[in-house]
């Protein structure tokens, strides 16, 4: 179908500034019409099924290793443990048993006859996503959360399954391991191949490079969730059609959902709020321990702590992950020999914080805290409160900006502070500047030079021995396509909407340099994200949280991460003298958790017995 064959209908105007898509519109015409159709695997008309979700899956063949790991079919020995922790039962055809937007569903294994999971797009077409046969299992990641889940399932003829509901499910996974593991498995595959496909996902409209689309994309891809892109920048054609929508380039990037909604440059929150990425928090419920930030410091406190039996919260102002989430490969972090991604870390982290019960607030930021009585009150942007018997702080740090100008005009527009492949994907093929001697730009370094034309780094110093690891030091020498500046600083940017030119000085020839670029990663220094503490702890001159001794603490009255306010810690990045490495905050993370323990149940003595 050709451009001009496409009819799009008007959109109605909706509340709280989204417009909503009339649902008998042909949206499903526009989408086929903005080549959308090969990754949504939207269809004229009728049910259609998507094999690429399941593979050989819902065949009679074999199917391949990954293929049995994300579709597993459990042992007679294993239906019966489980069978053990829920009901079976008989459901009769058509029956829906979970629900796209539910919270908390029900787990299913299949006994007899099948479930089909499925999703409605956004043309309104029943689209079939997979279909669970005899022992095999429902659900993916959203599953063990209380997030929005993402597809609906429906019994298929003759179906037999058992039933766990919520808290039956994460009691099965907890005593019965290996069958835990399999299920973990088998969700982590499903979650990829979800995001693979793009089911139950969204659509951008926008121009790639502009610095709101950006900023949409990067959330989304940190939180896992599925979409696709139209780059109006090349996609005229796109940009025109919009105008039936009653929308305007002014209007972009907009957000366009499977339930028809169209949101304006949406922020974090209301995308949150939106996709249901956000876990309601209840007014009055009391936590035994609040993570504040859930880099990987404030993951494995939450992973320790919910394994532990504590009611846990982790609040997120962005995503998880933190700074270490946005590194392209971490290698010579302890058990990874191939290295691994800063994002694939925080999204194991995060399932395994999950699957032990911890709670996630995505996109909400701690502005407040009271810490005159007890409970501890936390304020957050959004107007909740959060009350808690103890608190974990590991806020992170944030790289500082460079002082120049039209600096703020450019970011988000060319100016960088992480080297992902949404980066690398825009800077392909031409020249980039990062400026940083540690190891985040190092590795941002390496990445870059696959997709870019040169890498240059910029370092005020002799050189990088002194603030990179070797491995790094040894790979950026080797490389061609990377150069090193050192004692040179930058002094200009240029462009028109975009970053075009960056200009530097080197002090030691005195010369300066204009460059193209497509690019500039600033990578440098750490501010601490302390803001919200609002004086209510003792910080270092450099803004650092006080810990332990340095606090006033006596070492039997908390360890090495009280602060000064009892029941309040502090661990990773934020806190002042900890070692800015990856693994250095996972273990503070996990030996935060025996002081939190000590604060919430102290020991019996003579004068508390």
């Amino acid at each position: 179908m050709d451009r001009s064959d496409a009819h799009i209908c008007p959109a109605q105007s909706g509340i709280n500034g989204q417009v909503r898509l009339d649902p008998h519109d042909t949206t499903l015409q526009y989408l086929k019409v903005m080549h959308l159709v090969p990754s949504f695997g939207y269809a004229a008309g009728g049910p259609t099924e998507d094999i690429a979700m399941t593979a050989h899956g819902t065949g009679s063949g074999g199917m391949d290793g990954r293929d049995a790991d994300a579709f597993p079919r459990l042992d007679d020995d294993m239906l019966q443990r489980l069978a053990r922790y829920g009901v079976e039962e008989d459901v009769a055809e058509g029956t829906v048993l979970y629900e796209r937007g539910q919270r908390a569903p029900d787990f299913f294994v299949v006994v007899k006859g099948s479930i089909e999971a499925f999703e409605h797009d956004a043309g309104g077409v029943l689209r079939t996503v997979t279909v669970h046969r005899e022992g095999q299992i429902s659900g993916e990641l959203d599953t063990l959360t209380d997030r929005e889940i993402k597809v609906s399932g429906r019994a298929g003829p003759g179906a037999r399954v058992i039933r766990l509901r919520r808290d039956q499910f994460r009691s099965m996974v907890s005593f019965e391991p290996d069958i835990g593991e399999v299920v973990m498995r088998a969700y982590m595959l499903r979650r990829a191949r979800i995001l693979k496909t793009s089911v139950g996902g969204l659509i951008i409209i926008g121009p790639a490079h502009g610095g709101d689309t950006q900023r949409i994309r990067r959330f989304l891809e940190r939180n896992n969730y599925p979409f696709a892109l139209v780059d109006t920048e090349t996609d005229e054609a796109g940009l025109a059609e919009l105008e039936s929508f009653n929308l305007s380039a002014a209007d972009l990037p907009v957000v366009m959902t499977v339930r028809r909604e169209v949101l304006k440059n949406p922020g974090a929150a209301e995308l949150a709020d939106t996709l249901g990425l956000t876990e309601r928090i209840e007014p009055g419920h009391v936590f035994d321990v609040t993570v504040v930030g859930a880099g990987p410091a404030g993951l494995a406190a939450a992973v320790y702590a919910a394994s532990e039996g504590l009611d846990t919260l982790v609040i997120e102002s962005l995503a998880p992950g933190g700074q270490a989430g946005t590194s392209s490969k971490i290698e010579n972090y302890l058990g990874f020999p191939a290295g691994v991604s800063g994002h694939e870390l925080a999204g194991r982290a995060q399932a395994q914080a999950q699957k032990f019960g911890a709670r996630l607030s995505v996109s909400r930021a701690a502005v407040s805290l009271d810490c005159s009585g007890r409970p501890l009150v936390m304020a957050l942007d959004d107007g909740q409160f959060v009350m808690t018997r103890s608190i974990v702080i590991a806020t992170g740090a944030r790289y500082r900006k460079l002082v120049l100008n039209d600096y703020a005009r450019f970011e988000g527009q060319g100016i960088h502070y992480a080297a992902t492949h949404m980066e690398a994907q825009l800077s392909a093929g031409s020249e980039v500047v990062v400026v940083g001697g540690g190891n985040s730009a190092g590795q941002a370094a390496v990445f870059l030079a696959a997709s870019a034309s040169h890498v240059h780094i910029l370092v005020r110093g002799e050189g990088l021995a002194e603030t990179m690891s070797d491995y790094l030091v040894r790979r950026i020498e080797q490389s061609s396509r990377i150069t090193l500046h050192a004692r040179s600083s930058i002094t200009a940017l240029n462009g028109g909407t975009y970053l075009e030119e960056v200009i530097w000085h080197n002090s030691a020839s005195g010369v300066d340099r204009n460059l193209r670029v497509s690019g500039l990663f600033v990578m440098i220094g750490a501010e601490p994200n302390t803001d919200w503490l609002g004086g209510c702890l003792p910080l270092d001159a450099g803004g650092f949280v006080l810990t332990g001794i340095d606090a006033g603490v006596a070492p039997d009255a908390g360890g090495t991460f009280a602060t000064a306010k009892p029941g309040i810690f502090a661990i990773g990045d934020v806190r002042s003298g900890s070692i800015k490495r990856v693994a250095a905050g996972v273990g503070e993370g996990s030996a935060v958790i025996a002081s939190v323990h000590q604060y919430l149940a102290p020991p019996l003595t003579e004068e508390n017995a």
